[in-house]
């Protein structure tokens, strides 16, 4: 028996709407659920964004050789003079609290016995740390952290997890006409039922990760495809600093590994990036060598493939001990071993990939961006913390840190903000489209931008590479405003027209900066500027309605 699709016109209520399901979203709904009601709103299944697959683990201070300050300064200089040192101190100085509440919600970090018998965490290096201090579940933290806290939500009734849910749009005062701009709410689309749904909200919050997936080659899953930062600049936020985006410089290079990522853990742990010759070639680039930051890593790996015509250089740990290689890095292991590789034997064939978004939606220390009710929280955001160059193993802790501080301003606001009068929501209008007959068209657009972005906005630029992407940029623009004014939405189709105005951001961004600093490499403007400034974009009233 069939079973009847929901009306198109399906309202939700709550009191904050949370769309993500990852480290940033799952934190914040958990933080919430005893004073609020929450629906967290999932793209994809569960437990299939970045935070799943996140290998290294997360940054603090648990040594006692360690001190709060050295992770600021590792920060500050990975951040390339970028960083805002207010964030910096706000997000580090809250980082023990904040997996120590990761910790009391059941999240297991490895642990280790120390020469006088105490168990203690075991705490890694990473490539820009000036000490050990990463702790880490083996190779997969996020997986242990995604699933604990995805665990802990499931058993909260106040928590509504809407699983297969993409968001349309955000609902403002400003694009209803009405007074001041003032999140309202979400339209929806309910890729099981394939209609459009409504869910109002007293407060939204945006923790839809990062925007990798404008590129041809990313360690990121499919869902990455930067919904929150093109659904804060169509509500009317600023964004920041989009030209920084980070290639991980160590993703495998082969045929069935499709976005498989090796962890800079095993750079931390001693791994030697090798040229196909077998000889090391970051010592030529840097003092640090292996554990240099990911940008200048990065682009030396890029430098030898292009000068050498080389499709991959490798990443060998072959020199440890095997039971040490398969005890730190069983996922990698086993991995690779299905692929015909055997680390504990030979290199690994690597190639960089983006990996991680730095700039986005401009937020303040409690996560509200420029539009009144609306958050955002992790990858989504710029918070001033990465600056120029994110530091490894940063990222996950951000989430946290801001999803508690985000929390305790929602429940302050929660009580006046639900006295207000509600405002009667218009339910989505699909009388002026058809479905459509030419699905091929996303398909060409998304290898198109995909592509292009690569070629021209990748890890080394010119202006003359960027002056053609914004030409391309801003033809797709047009052809895809066009598809969807005419057809009914669909996944591709939303995913589609985030990338392309999140791609027509970082253009714009990486146009605007006349140097080289960080993340952002280009030919035509080798040095760096003496007081460098983030690049900051407003929304014109038209881009917003």
């Amino acid at each position: 028996m069939n079973k009847s699709k929901p009306r198109i016109d399906q309202q939700h209520h709550c009191d904050v709407l949370i769309i993500g399901a990852g480290a940033a979203g799952l934190s914040l709904a958990l933080k919430l659920a005893k004073h609020a009601k929450v629906n967290v709103l999932s793209k994809g299944k569960l437990a299939e964004g970045s935070t799943y697959y996140a290998q290294g683990g997360i940054a603090a201070v648990f040594s006692e050789t360690d001190k709060v300050d050295h992770h600021v300064n590792d920060t500050l200089i990975a951040g390339a003079g970028l960083c805002d040192e207010d964030a910096v101190r706000f997000t580090l100085s809250n980082a023990k609290e904040s997996i120590e509440w990761l910790i009391d919600t059941g999240v297991e970090f490895d642990t280790e016995v120390d020469a006088n018998g105490k168990t203690q965490y075991h705490l890694t290096k990473e490539g820009g740390h000036s000490h050990r201090r990463i702790l880490h579940s083996a190779d997969a933290t996020g997986k242990e952290v995604e699933n604990t806290l995805l665990s802990a939500v499931k058993e909260h009734k106040n928590i509504t997890l809407m699983e297969g849910y993409n968001a349309i749009d955000l609902i403002t005062s400003r694009k209803l006409k009405l007074p001041a701009n003032r999140v309202l709410g979400a339209y929806v689309w309910n890729r099981s039922a394939e209609c459009v749904e409504t869910i109002q909200a007293s407060f939204v919050a945006l923790a839809t990760g990062g925007a990798s997936k404008v590129y041809q080659y990313t360690s990121n899953p499919d869902v990455s495809s930067g919904d929150g930062i093109a659904l804060a600049w169509r509500s009317g936020c600023r964004v920041a600093n989009m030209e920084f985006n980070q290639f991980h410089p160590t993703c495998l290079f082969h045929a069935d590994a499709k976005n498989f990522l090796l962890t800079e853990a095993l750079r931390g742990e001693g791994a030697l990036l090798l040229r196909p010759d077998g000889t090391r070639f970051m010592p030529d680039f840097d003092e640090r060598g292996e554990l240099a930051p990911r940008d200048i890593v990065a682009r030396a790996i890029d430098f030898e493939m292009k000068r050498l015509g080389a499709d991959c250089m490798y990443l060998d740990i072959s020199h440890k001990p095997k039971e040490f290689i398969v005890k730190h890095f069983p996922t990698i292991y086993r991995r690779c071993l299905l692929l015909g590789i055997d680390i504990a034997h030979q290199p690994m064939p690597i190639v960089p990939a983006a990996h991680y978004t730095c700039g986005g939606v401009m937020i303040d220390h409690n996560g509200q961006t420029d539009v009144d009710g609306l958050y955002a929280i992790g990858e989504v955001t710029y918070t001033g913390l990465h600056g120029a160059n994110r530091l490894a193993s940063n990222s996950l802790l951000e989430c946290i840190v801001y999803a508690h501080a985000c929390a305790k301003d929602i429940i302050n606001r929660l009580t006046f903000c639900n006295k207000r009068k509600k405002v009667n929501i218009p339910i989505w209008d699909e009388s002026q489209v058809t479905n459509s007959d030419e699905e091929v068209v996303i398909q060409h657009n998304w290898h198109e931008l995909r592509l292009f972005m690569w070629d021209y906005v990748g890890i080394v630029r010119t202006d003359k590479r960027l002056e053609r992407a914004k030409h391309r940029v801003q033809m797709l623009q047009r052809e895809i405003n066009e598809y969807y004014s005419n057809f009914k939405v669909g996944n591709n189709l939303l995913e589609l027209r985030n990338l392309v105005q999140v791609a027509e951001l970082i253009i714009r961004s990486a146009t605007a900066r006349k140097e080289s600093r960080g993340l952002h490499y280009n030919l035509d403007h080798p040095n760096l500027l003496k007081d460098p400034k983030p690049t900051i974009l407003t929304p014109v009233e038209k881009e917003t309605l």
